[in-house]
C-alpha cells in the first residue's frame, strides 16, 4: 500500500502539469480559430500562406512584461519539411520585451508567424530575441495585405495582440523565446528540443491534434 500511495503522489504533479500543457494547446487552438473566424479582422491569408512557423502565446499576462517574473508559456509549429500540413507542437518559452501598447492587469493573445527559413532557424535555437537577431514587424490586420508595409514585406517575424477583444499587429521587440524542455517532456516523454520535434515529423499527440487541425484547415499545404 505505501509503495502504491508513494506512486500516486510521485505521479500527481507529472499529471498536472501534463494537464496544464495541454490545456495550454487547446486555448492557443480556440486563439487562432476565434481571430481567423473574425471577419475581416484576422490574419490575411497570404501571410498566413507564406510562414514557415506559428508561435501562439495564449492569455499571457501584460502585466508580466512590466514587473515581476516577465514569462509566459505558448506554443509553436512549423511546415512539415516533406508534404503538406503543420508539424507536430512544440513548447516555448517566452521572457521579458514590450508588446507595444498594453493594459495593465489585462490578458494579451500572442501571434507570431516566422516569414522565413532564417527566422524559423533563430525560433528553433536554444534561445533568441526577437528584434535582435530576427526582425520583426507588426502584422497587417484583414484578408487582404494591401496595407502592408516595406517593413512588414522584408520581416523575418510577423506579431500581433489581442487584448479585450481588439486585434492588431504589435511591435514585440525585445522579448526572449526558448523551448520548454520540461513541458516537452510532459508530451513526448523525453526533454527534446523543439528542432528535433517539428523537423523530425514525429507524430501529433491526442492533445495537440485540436491546434493542427485548425492550421491545416486554414493552411495545409506545403508553405510556399
Amino acid at each position: 500500500m505505501k509503495l502504491i500511495l508513494a506512486a500516486v503522489v510521485a505521479l500527481t504533479p507529472l499529471i498536472a502539469k501534463d494537464s496544464e500543457t495541454s490545456e495550454r494547446w487547446n486555448s492557443a487552438a480556440a486563439v487562432f480559430t476565434e481571430i481567423m473566424a473574425a471577419p475581416d479582422k484576422g490574419i490575411p491569408q497570404e501571410m498566413l500562406e507564406h510562414a514557415n512557423c506559428i508561435v501562439i502565446v495564449p492569455e499571457l499576462k501584460s502585466g508580466a512584461f512590466i514587473v515581476g517574473a516577465k514569462y509566459g508559456k505558448g506554443v509553436l509549429s512549423c511546415r512539415n519539411a516533406a508534404g503538406p500540413g503543420w508539424s507536430a507542437p512544440a513548447n516555448v518559452r517566452i521572457e521579458g520585451g514590450s508588446v507595444g501598447f498594453q493594459i495593465g492587469g489585462s490578458s494579451t493573445d500572442l501571434i507570431m508567424l516566422v516569414m522565413n527559413a532564417r527566422g524559423m532557424d533563430k525560433l528553433l535555437s536554444d534561445k533568441f530575441t526577437v528584434g535582435g537577431e530576427a526582425s520583426v514587424a507588426g502584422g497587417p490586420v484583414g484578408r487582404t495585405t494591401t496595407a502592408q508595409t516595406d517593413a512588414q514585406m522584408h520581416a523575418d517575424i510577423l506579431s500581433w495582440s489581442r487584448t479585450q477583444g481588439l486585434f492588431a499587429g504589435i511591435a514585440l521587440t525585445g522579448a526572449t523565446l526558448r523551448p520548454d524542455l520540461d513541458d516537452n517532456a510532459t508530451i513526448y516523454g523525453s526533454r527534446m528540443g523543439n528542432r528535433e520535434i517539428v523537423t523530425k515529423a514525429r507524430p501529433v499527440p491526442a492533445d495537440g491534434k485540436k491546434l493542427i487541425d485548425m492550421l491545416n484547415k486554414y493552411s495545409a499545404h506545403e508553405q510556399k
